[in-house]
């Protein structure tokens, strides 16, 4: 979601933990590609009803403008045809804002991947490598 002009994910453990990623900056005024990626770190550990940890990613234009840890995931699936976009009907994940919080900008195409691929940006890889320098 976008929330003071930051790209923002958030990640609601169980309603005990929220883990989440900011954008250092604001999305730029006009049309981009938002993206989330979840890159898992390790194994779950369901005996204890922790889903797998990871890495938290937020791109814009296929830079890399965010990335933080979450220790652990929600211990089991969603149904993807309860995901909802541009607004959110249910309970807030956040307190961060109040339901349903309408995005008042226009969504020209929304993709969900769940197939558990990478995506690899070899572009997006060499830019954070030269930023580090």
């Amino acid at each position: 979601f976008i929330k003071d002009g930051r790209l923002r994910y958030v990640h609601n453990w169980v309603g005990r933990e929220i883990h989440g990623v900011t954008s250092e900056g604001p999305v730029p005024a006009g049309s981009h590609e938002l993206r989330f990626e979840f890159e898992p770190t390790a194994k779950p550990d369901m005996a204890h009803g922790k889903g797998a940890p990871g890495r938290l990613q937020l791109y814009i234009d296929g830079a890399l403008v965010a990335s933080a840890d979450a220790p652990y995931t929600t211990p089991f699936m969603f149904n993807p045809g309860g995901v909802s976009c541009g607004h959110n009907p249910g309970s807030p994940v956040t307190p961060e804002y109040a339901s349903p919080f309408k995005f008042t900008g226009r969504l020209e195409k929304v993709v969900v991947d769940v197939s558990g691929d990478l995506i690899v940006d070899s572009e997006a890889e060499l830019r954070m490598h030269m930023a580090r320098q």
